[in-house]
């Protein structure tokens, strides 16, 4: 039995000092001061542990009128889900978006957890399928596009989604409001799942168009030919996007967003289950000295191309070439570029005519991103965002990074 702390044990605290917690309120009496005294006396009596009187005296002393500093504490943290409600209340986003961006992070939770057991659950491999672009699909491709279209259905703010694994987009039946259109790569990279290389998921948010609403039945999952071309139409360039961002699944698992504000980054805390805020306001380097490319694809590239990444590679004056890093992830090699400046490309080859990425869900995201932190996305020739797409699956040569070096290649291609 524990005995209370007699009431001749007082607190003097400053007003900006918070409460202990394992001192009980109703034991303890509370003196609003400028200075911080702490004076505990027991007079022989204090608590009580298995029948043995322990004395309690302790005493802290500061200087009356000093001022502190005050310091972000280690339980201070700032959560997704509190970011985002934060952006709500300075009217940046409404709450149906907050509530699509919410769902999309539940999306990235799930798929982390699949990502990380894929062995354990038999998850790796393929799944026997192809998907619209001649792919074989993994099965974590499959099961991760399950994952994000069940949740942004579910969060009833959603009119349209469109993912690079479905054949045509997909208009949500039950959308209570909102009905903004989520387009997304559910499982980017998907080809390093079994070497547990970083793969990702890219997303981006259009805003509503209330005059072309498909609705379809549940038995019902494709649209017929008239409604695909009223989704079709609804496909806009990067420049009309509200928000778009990434899931990283790495050593940590990192969620990337950007609500043209900025771009901030969140990582995920397993001991909360939360993304916690860790960046803001991230800003790519203006130059960097490590560009990103296939190179076992140099043979097909056009000699410009070739001539570019052979400048890069000559030391010259400084006698320091450039550093070649690539993952085959363009979330893993988008994000390294975000952080140490450089350039990141997927060019068109003799085999690929157009390049291999998608505008809709993986260049435009990425595009609005690096230009939200200063950076540059080209197709070699013009801005990636202003590019209206012509069909759901377009692909376009993407180059990606520091300004600097993203118009050093355009220079090079003109």
């Amino acid at each position: 039995m524990v005995a209370a702390i007699p009431t001749s044990c007082q607190l003097l605290f400053s007003t900006s000092t918070s409460t202990p917690s394992r001192l009980s309120p109703t034991t303890l009496s509370f003196t609003d001061a400028r200075s911080t005294l702490l004076s505990c006396s027991n007079n022989n009596q204090g608590v009580m542990s298995n029948g043995v009187a322990m004395g309690v005296r302790c005493a802290a002393v500061g200087t009356v009128g000093e001022t502190t500093t005050t310091k972000k504490k280690s339980y201070e943290i700032q959560t997704l889900t509190g970011w985002l409600l934060k952006q709500e209340q300075a009217g940046d986003i409404d709450a149906e978006l907050t509530i699509v961006l919410s769902s999309i992070s539940m999306a990235c939770k799930q798929i982390a957890s699949l990502v990380q057991r894929a062995s354990i659950s038999n998850l790796t491999g393929v799944q026997g399928a192809v998907n619209i672009q001649g792919e074989d699909q993994k099965k974590l491709d499959v099961v991760s596009n399950e994952v994000f279209s069940n949740c942004l259905r579910s969060s009833g703010r959603t009119g349209i989604i469109a993912s690079e694994e479905e054949d045509v987009p997909v208009a949500v039946e039950e959308s209570y409001s909102g009905n903004y259109i989520v387009v997304f790569d559910p499982l980017d990279g998907s080809s390093n799942i079994d070497a547990a290389v970083s793969t990702g998921s890219i997303f981006g948010i259009y805003s509503p168009n209330d005059e072309c609403l498909a609705d379809i039945n549940d038995d019902n999952s494709t649209l017929q030919q008239q409604e695909l071309k009223c989704v079709v139409s609804v496909c806009q360039p990067g420049n009309n996007l509200l928000a778009a961002g990434y899931c990283m699944y790495s050593s940590s698992v990192i969620f990337v967003l950007s609500i043209g504000k900025g771009v901030f980054s969140f990582t995920l805390d397993p001991m909360y289950g939360e993304f916690v805020l860790v960046q803001e306001n991230i800003q790519i380097p203006k130059s960097g000295k490590i560009y990103s490319f296939n190179e076992g694809n140099y043979q097909m590239w056009d000699d410009k191309l070739k001539k570019y990444i052979d400048d890069l590679k000559d030391p010259g004056p400084s006698g320091k070439p450039y550093s070649s890093r690539y993952i085959g992830s363009l979330v893993g090699d988008f994000h390294r570029t975000l952080l140490y400046g450089g350039i990141y490309g997927y060019p068109r080859d003799a085999k690929s005519k157009n390049g291999k990425l998608r505008l809709l869900y993986e260049c435009a995201p990425m595009s609005y991103l690096v230009e939200q932190a200063g950076g540059k996305g080209s197709d070699g020739h013009q801005r990636v965002l202003d590019i209206q797409p012509v069909e759901i699956h377009q692909r376009v040569p993407l180059y990606i990074g520091s300004t600097e070096e993203v118009e050093k290649l355009e220079k090079y291609l003109a």
